[in-house]
This record gives C-alpha cells, sequence and structure tokens, in this order.
C-alpha cells in the first residue's frame, strides 16, 4: 500500500494557487456528467475530455522538462558531473505520477523529445488533435534519427496525421523516418536484436503469459516448430488437448527438459494460512476458501488451487512420475498484521533465509511507491554503518535504482510504523511517500 503524504507548507511561487487549480478542476469534471442529460451531449462530452486528455498530456511532458532542467542546474551548481546531474529525477516524478521510476523515465524521455525535437507533433498534443499513443508512436519511430532529421520528419508528418489512427501514425512515422535516414534505420535494426529477451507476467484466472522479444526469423521459426509438433500430434489421432494446448504443454516440455509440462520441479513461495492450507469445516468447501494465498511473483490465488499446487509435493512424487516436485516454503505471519515475520540473524548483509523472508514480505517487487520493478537489493533503513541492525524490522526490498537514488543528497528513508512496517520517503522537494508491505493471506481479516 502507497500513500502520498501531502506537505502543508506554503509555497510564495504560487505552489498553493496551482495545486488550488487544479483540485478544482478536478471537482468540476467529477460534477460533468450529471449535467448531460443526451446522449449528443454525452458524444461531445466524450470528444472533449478526449482533447483534454492529450493536453493534460502535452502540459504534463512540459512539466517535466522544466523540472528536470531545474534539477540539473542546481545539481550543477553543487558540482555533480553531468552525468550525475539528474539522477534521481526519474525517482521524484514517478512518486508524484504514481509510476514506477523507469516509467517515468521513458516518459521523461518522451517529454524531451517533444519539446526539443518534434514541435509540430507537440503542438498538435497540446491541442488535442492526437492522442498521447499516437505521439509516442512518432518519438519511438523517430528515436534513431538525429535531431535535424527528426524535425523533418516531424513537419511532414505535421499535416498528415490528423484524423488517422494510432497505427496509421506509426506507419507514416515509420515510413518518413526511414525515408530520412535509411542508413540509421538499418543501424538501428541491427542494435535491436541485441535487445532480445524473455518477460513474464501475470494474467487472470491463476495464467501467466510468457512473452520473448526476438528477431523476427527466430520468433517465426518457433513458432512453426510448435505449430507443425502440434499438428502431428493432431493428425496422429491426438490425446484430447486441443491444438493451442499441445503447443502449450510442448514449449514448456522444451524449455524445462521434462517429459511432460505438468511435471516442473520447481521451489514455490506460497503464503497462506492454515485455514487455506486444511480447509476448516465451515461453508462450501471449508472456512479457508474465502481466504486466498498468495503465490510469489504472481499474486492472490484461490485456497482451493494453493491446495492442488501442494498436492503435487512429498509422497506423492513416488506414486506417479509426471507429478512435479513442489519445494513449498512456509512462512510466518503476525497474527494481527498479516505482515510476514521471522529470523533473527546478526549479519551485516541480507542474504540466504533472511533475504528470501523479505522477499516474501515485500511481494517480491520493490518497497518504493509505485515501482513494480522486481527485487535486486536488500537495503538497511537505518544505514548499517550508523548502527542499524540486520533484521526483517530493518529492511526493506528495492530494485537497484531505488537502493541506489536514496544516496543522494535531499533523499531520506526512515520506519515510522514498525507494527505495520510503514516506511516513508521523503525526496529532496520536501514531498514524502509512505508504503508498506502487502498484507499476507489472512491479514486483512485477522487487523479487522
Amino acid at each position: 500500500m502507497n500513500e502520498q503524504v501531502v506537505d502543508g507548507s506554503t509555497d510564495v511561487d504560487g505552489r498553493d494557487t496551482v495545486v488550488g487549480e487544479l483540485a478544482s478542476m478536478l471537482s468540476r469534471l467529477a460534477e460533468l456528467p450529471a449535467i448531460v442529460v443526451d446522449d449528443a451531449a454525452r458524444i461531445d462530452m466524450l470528444a472533449g475530455l478526449e482533447r483534454l486528455k492529450a493536453a493534460a498530456a502535452a502540459v504534463q511532458y512540459e512539466v517535466m522538462v522544466q523540472f528536470a532542467e531545474s534539477q540539473r542546474a542546481a545539481r550543477r551548481g553543487m558540482g555533480f558531473a553531468e552525468r550525475h546531474a539528474t539522477r534521481g529525477v526519474p525517482e521524484q516524478i514517478g512518486l508524484a505520477t504514481k509510476t514506477s521510476p523507469s516509467a517515468a523515465a521513458r516518459q521523461l524521455g518522451r517529454a524531451r523529445a517533444l519539446a526539443c525535437h518534434l514541435p509540430g507533433t507537440f503542438a498538435l498534443l497540446r491541442k488535442g488533435e492526437i492522442s498521447e499513443f499516437a505521439a509516442t508512436f512518432i518519438v519511438n519511430e523517430t528515436s534513431h534519427l538525429a535531431p535535424e532529421q527528426r524535425r523533418q520528419v516531424d513537419a511532414r508528418l505535421a499535416g498528415d496525421i490528423t484524423g488517422i489512427g494510432p497505427r496509421r501514425v506509426q506507419g507514416l512515422a515509420r515510413r518518413y523516418a526511414i525515408e530520412a535516414d535509411p542508413a540509421a534505420a538499418v543501424a538501428r535494426a541491427a542494435r535491436a536484436r541485441k535487445d532480445r529477451r524473455v518477460g513474464v507476467r501475470p494474467a487472470p484466472d491463476t495464467m501467466t503469459v510468457v512473452s520473448a522479444l526476438l528477431p523476427c526469423e527466430q520468433g517465426v521459426a518457433a513458432y512453426a516448430a510448435l505449430r507443425r509438433h502440434a499438428d502431428g500430434v493432431i493428425a496422429a489421432g491426438g490425446d484430447g488437448r486441443t491444438r493451442d494446448q499441445v503447443m502449450a504443454d510442448t514449449l514448456v516440455e522444451r524449455l524445462t527438459g521434462q517429459a511432460s509440462a505438468d511435471a516442473v520441479s520447481a521451489e514455490i513461495g506460497l503464503v497462506m494460512t492454515d485455514t487455506s492450507l486444511l480447509g476448516g469445516n465451515g461453508g462450501a468447501g471449508g472456512s479457508g476458501d474465502g481466504e486466498a494465498a498468495e503465490l510469489l511473483g504472481y499474486g492472490p490465488i484461490p485456497a482451493e488451487t494453493a491446495r492442488d499446487i501442494t498436492r503435487c509435493a512429498g509422497d506423492r512424487q513416488g506414486e506417479d512420475e509426471r507429478r512435479a516436485r513442489v519445494f513449498l516454503r512456509r512462512l510466518f505471519t503476525d497474527p494481527v498484521t498479516g505482515v510476514v515475520v521471522d529470523c533473527d540473524p546478526k549479519r551485516r548483509r541480507f542474504d540466504g533465509t533472511l533475504a528470501r523472508l523479505l522477499t516474501y514480505r515485500d511481494g517480491g517487487t520493490c518497497r518504493d511507491p509505485y515501482c513494480d520493478a522486481p527485487i535486486r537489493h536488500f537495503d538497511h533503513i537505518h544505514p548499517y554503518t550508523h548502527g542499524g541492525v540486520t533484521k526483517p524490522g530493518n529492511g526493506r526490498g528495492t530494485c537497484a535504482r531505488g537502493n541506489y537514488v536514496k544516496q543522494m543528497p535531499g533523499w531520506s528513508i526512515r520506519l515510522v510504523d514498525p507494527f505495520r512496517h510503514i516506511v516513508e520517503t521523503t525526496t529532496p522537494t520536501g514531498h514524502r511517500y509512505t508504503s508498506q508491505p502487502p498484507p499476507a493471506p489472512g491479514g486483512r481479516q485477522r487487523a479487522a
């Protein structure tokens, strides 16, 4: 849970006035649906709101650039090298816009491109004539061009992109960019191959999406191989699975080396209450069925699904070689707050069991507000060099940039509520934000 703490100080430069005007606009927007009484007016309202969203995005971009330049000038005045002059800027923007530091850094990059190199596109966005989505396509498709070439493409696009959809905007921007510098387009394609990667993200209903960004010929070849295998299985009479199911199972089997897709060995970070694990005796399916378990790296899953996972472990391994070996790591939660607690090692680093504990407690993601990056570092809230202890209460999981940025001037973190492990972050502008671990399964019920 993340929360911004509003600083009540008065800014003589007009900060209170601007914030007040924005609050008034938000309040007025909330009242508009009650005023509109016919469908024609509702359509006009939808169109106007869409233009307003684009214009608001343009203003937000402009403010980002102004803030970044102001911070750079201030840091240069403090003697910082140019490469460090804007460190911490994306983090502050992310906190203000409720996005991760990485997403904020990309926003800032778009803002600079639009404000400095794409004036025609920026003007259309300001007037609400194109969407932020379309403007992002133009920024991305021209990112490899020199500033002057970028302005030339921007000038060509200005008269062609109103009244067409974002995908057509993307196509035009790509075509004009290739025509502006064919050699740069070829070099960009070559560099893109270095960015090949694999990712995973949660999907609804206890599913996940595993994706791979590959060179086009490799991606096509991989898909074709899975398709051919599935076609062969279906042609041979099949086994009751659909073609898509065969392809998905074959992908898992070939990647893991297992004989069957459902026999993948893994350690599962599964956090659940005793009633969820055992099923209880009350209600349909047991009293524990009303609680969700927590699967690290995915999120909440139904208690019955969690029990199905655990049934694959233990002595059943010997009964069915197709079953997976699932190693469950037992975790203990505070009976009141629901926060995962345990361990008391006296050591310098958060490693081993203690590192696993912090990972499970913090849900596997960075504890900085709005940051969804995976945990890479384990940080002492009260620094070890200043007497901070290496215990769960003084630790938090962070991404790499979240750990490094707190070393910059003006940044500080402190534990403001040890009971619920609420950590407060203060930025160089004096804004304060809080975060706390996600409640473990059953934690909300007990806390109530």
